[in-house]
């Protein structure tokens, strides 16, 4: 009989944590600076995609010294989802800026608002996708790789 007392309050307390466990929130949009034009998307989470969309390039104009914008493929893992918009100029990357960057709870974003801009300098400064990754930020790293890569394609086939 001693033990009932220990039992209903290890039950309680276990009750109490699980019940304290958060649970996955809506997307966030995540705020980066000089990217005001990204768009939030879809409802919760999404199981990981291959990284192939069908988003074409949308040139800004047709001559070629002039600069491209150029959409990568829009990737979802259980963290969020995004999508690169590449700018290139005479075969060279110039900026790196996004469609769609959402997250999926608050620590995500954090995670992304510190792992993007250290993403885009590696893209600028090795002007390809074989960049380093960020520690702490594999997903969004990997993702952002993904859509980087499709979005480097993209632009080698309508230079």
């Amino acid at each position: 009989m001693r033990r009932a007392p220990i039992v209903i309050t290890g039950t309680a307390i276990g009750a109490a944590a699980v019940m304290a466990i958060p649970s996955p929130g809506t997307p966030q949009q995540v705020a980066l600076a000089g990217n005001a034009g990204a768009t939030t998307t879809g409802g919760g989470t999404a199981a990981p995609s291959s990284g192939t969309s069908s988003a074409s390039p949308t040139p800004k104009t047709n001559s070629p010294a002039a600069a491209t914008a150029v959409l990568g493929s829009l990737v979802t893992n259980q963290y969020g989802q995004l999508r690169v918009k590449l700018t290139v100029k005479a075969g060279r990357i110039t900026k790196v800026g996004f469609t769609t960057f959402t997250a999926s709870d608050g620590h995500s974003v954090e995670i992304d608002q510190s792992a993007v801009p250290i993403l885009i300098q590696e893209t600028i400064s090795a002007q390809s996708a074989q960049i380093q990754g960020v520690s702490g930020a594999t997903y969004t790293t990997t993702a952002y790789e993904q859509s980087l890569q499709a979005a480097i394609d993209k632009a080698a086939l309508h230079a």
